[in-house]
Order: structure tokens, then sequence, then C-alpha cells
């Protein structure tokens, strides 16, 4: 990890959430950072030279992966970050990433563009970050800040006033809160503040944590959703989406029962779209058990593969109503043999499903099932949380 100079926050509560982690180390560098601004001092900051030096010499340890644990991106831009990552991973033959660009993978992998965002900064720099996140398809919906500039005081800021800037930004029908600061001590209100709210909680610290530790599959329980279910989300993310595009759908998702990670069919666990087409991601109007094409699928276990509408079985109205499908292919994803959830190929047209879209569900289904056994094991590898 890159460390800010000032930050007296993310090296205590890296290690805290660590504890539970056999087999993993962390290692700090720090970079000169006292005050966060827009001019062109600030900025200087954030230059290269410091960022090649620190990581030059976590390189010199042997580390796996290496974390700018600094969200200027967020402000600089996410460009900023993308070429500071591919200029130290150059120097140093070690994958990169940054705080910031954490934050926007896990909103992939929960598929959020609305987003409650709380900050220390000034309205200058909330408002830059603001802007940012929209340009990458995120809508700061809400925004609590707090106008501060020295970077040391920013953790000074008591976690009840955190967590009350935390509920005041989960609302406006926001899909998830982000914390975007690496000196604020927003990892500890994120389970309870998920509990109230409903929708999950990303703290800046965390999710670097969670994306470090991605490699290794580790699952970090008791500091919200994102470092205990967060590599499921982003692997049926990234399944949903290899599949959208080897069919050349409109719309692929999974619905799956997981209650250890809070998923249930009614709401999708991942979904992918074309421009354009209407996410069906946060509907539960429907008891989906109980639609005729999975009463299907639960009966037969196989594909279901529909080039139009006008056979049996018949999908619900609101399917093609509302959301405008026209052809569709099911996969059933069995576990213990149950069938615990499916994978689902929507199309706005009627179309001939061919073999080689068959196969890519079928694909799809198989790297689902293995998602769920890599789960497991690193579910068993946990040691037990001891607390007094």
């Amino acid at each position: 990890m890159i460390v800010p100079s000032s930050n007296t926050c993310l090296e205590p509560t890296t290690s805290r959430m660590l504890s539970e982690i056999d087999g993993v180390s962390v290692h700090f560098a720090r970079v000169p950072v006292t005050r966060i601004g827009l001019d062109p001092a600030a900025d200087r900051q954030f230059g290269t030279e410091p960022m090649l030096a620190a990581a030059r010499s976590l390189a010199d340890a042997g580390v796996d992966i290496i974390a700018w644990n600094g969200t200027a991106g967020s402000w600089l831009g996410i460009d900023h970050d993308r070429a500071l990552c591919a200029t130290l991973a150059e120097a140093t033959g070690i994958e990169v990433t940054t705080s910031t660009l954490a934050l926007l993978e896990a909103c992939r992998a929960y598929g959020v563009t609305r987003l409650g965002l709380v900050v220390p900064y000034t309205t200058e720099v909330t408002e830059r970050i603001r802007a940012v996140y929209r340009d990458a398809g995120i809508d700061c919906v809400t925004a609590e800040h707090l106008g501060l500039t020295d970077n040391a005081a920013f953790a000074g800021v008591p976690e009840a006033r955190v967590r009350r800037m935390v509920t005041a930004a989960g609302t406006r029908d926001a899909h998830a809160v982000a914390v975007v600061c690496t000196n604020v001590f927003g990892a500890a209100v994120a389970a309870g503040a998920e509990a109230e709210l409903g929708i999950p909680v990303f703290d800046s610290v965390t999710a670097t944590l969670w994306r470090t530790l991605r490699a290794t599959g580790a699952r970090v329980s008791g500091w919200g959703d994102l470092p205990w279910a967060g590599n499921v989300r982003n692997e049926f993310q990234r399944t949903v989406e290899a599949l959208l595009d080897a069919t050349g759908a409109d719309r692929t998702t999974l619905r799956i029962d997981l209650p250890k990670l809070g998923l249930q069919v009614d709401l999708t666990a991942a979904e992918a779209l074309r421009d354009g087409v209407r996410s069906i991601r946060r509907d539960a109007s429907l008891d989906q058990r109980r639609l005729n094409t999975v009463e299907w699928l639960e009966k037969h276990r196989e594909l279901l593969v529909q080039d139009h509408f006008r056979d049996d079985p018949q999908p619900p109205i609101a399917l093609r109503e509302v959301y405008g499908v026209r052809a569709q292919m099911l996969g059933p994803v069995v576990r213990d043999e149950a069938m615990a959830g499916w994978l689902s190929v929507h199309s706005l047209c009627e179309r001939e499903w061919g073999e080689a879209d068959r196969k890519s569900l079928n694909v799809a289904v198989d790297a689902i099932a293995q998602v769920l056994d890599d789960a497991e094991i690193a579910t068993r590898s946990l040691r037990p949380v001891v607390t007094e």
C-alpha cells in the first residue's frame, strides 16, 4: 500500500481487517500528502516520481500487488489513475491498482449507477468528484461533505459523525453509499449502516483491501458486504457480461438464492445490458419461483430455449410488456440437487438461438458453479473471529 504521509486511518484499519486472514501480509510506503484542494500545489503532491519511489521500495519486499491507497483520482480523473497504474506496473513488473479504481469496480460489481457520496473535502473538491464519477456512468445523487482541507484532520472526524453522514447520503434512491477518502474512519460504520439503509456502503479503505485480496479469494467478515460478498458479486458480473458478448443478446441476468451472501432470486445478483436497454436489476415485483418458465426449469433441469413466446411455457406479462423481451434462453444453476438459481439471456426481438448461443449459456452456468465452489472453499479457510 502506498499511503498519504499524513494518513493515520488506513494502516490500522487494514491490519484489523486482515487479522482473520491467514497467509496474507500488508506492507506500507508513504508519499508526502498533507492538503487536499484543486490548486496546482495540491495536485503536485500526487506526481509520478514520489509514487515511483514508493512502488519500487515495496517491490523490494516481493509484494504481489501494489495499491495507491488514496482517492486523488476521484478528482484528478480516472485516466490519471489508470496512467499511474500503467507507469508503476511497467517500472516494477507488479500489478497496480488504486482506491478510486477499486471503488468503481465495486460499483460495477453491484450494478451501482446512483451513489450517495460521503467526503471530508471542500465543496469544490466534492463537485469535481461528482463530475468525474458522472463521466464514469455513476450519478452521485446525494453528497455529504465537511469542507476540510487538512488531510490529517480527516482522521479526527468521529465515527458517529461519519455514520450520520452515511445515513444522510443513503437517500434519494441511492443504490449504494461510498465514503471517498482513505483517512476517514468509515470502514467500522459500514455494516451497521447497511443494516439500517438496506444498501451497500463502500468505504475506500475497505474497497482497496478488497481489490488487492481478490486473487487470494479471501473474504473478510464484519466490515460490510463488499469484503464479504464482493468477490462473488464481481465474478457473477463478469460472467453475465461475457455471456452478453458471446450471444449478442440485449440483456443477461443471474438470479440465485445464496443466503450467506444476502442474495435471493427475486432480485438479480448480476445484470449486463446493451446501451439503451432497460435494467431489470432492482425490480422485485414478481415471485420468481412461481413463474411458468421457472417452474419448467425446476422440473426439467435443462436449458429452456425460446425463439419466440407463442408456445408454452409463457413468460410473465411484465417481461414482455414492460421490458420488451421477445425471445430468451434460461439456464438452471443446480447445487446439491436443488436449483439454486438461473441465468437468463434476453432478446428484444424474436430470434433463433443457435448452437453457439446454447454452448455459451452452458459455459456460463459452469462458470457460476465454479464461483460458488471457490466461495465455499474461501469461507472454510477463514479462521473464526475471536472478540472480547
